[in-house]
């Protein structure tokens, strides 16, 4: 009787996570799920125009294009 008690804790709390773990991803994909048209928003650094305007360029960009 302990280990069937064991077992379903262990699969109510695996249930759980999931269950949090999906809601995570529906939140914070409610943008792109949900508006037409929606994407993620880019945030590398070449694509920022106050940074190209402040001469920052990307580390990565520095080593494999000079």
């Amino acid at each position: 009787m302990q280990v069937f008690l064991q077992n379903l804790q262990m699969m109510a709390t695996l249930l759980l996570t999931l269950a949090i773990v999906g809601l995570a991803v529906v939140l914070l994909g409610v943008k792109i799920f949900f508006v037409k048209g929606g994407r993620f928003p880019n945030t590398h650094i070449h694509d920022n125009p106050e940074m190209r305007k402040r001469g920052i360029k990307c580390a990565r960009d520095k080593e494999f294009y000079n």
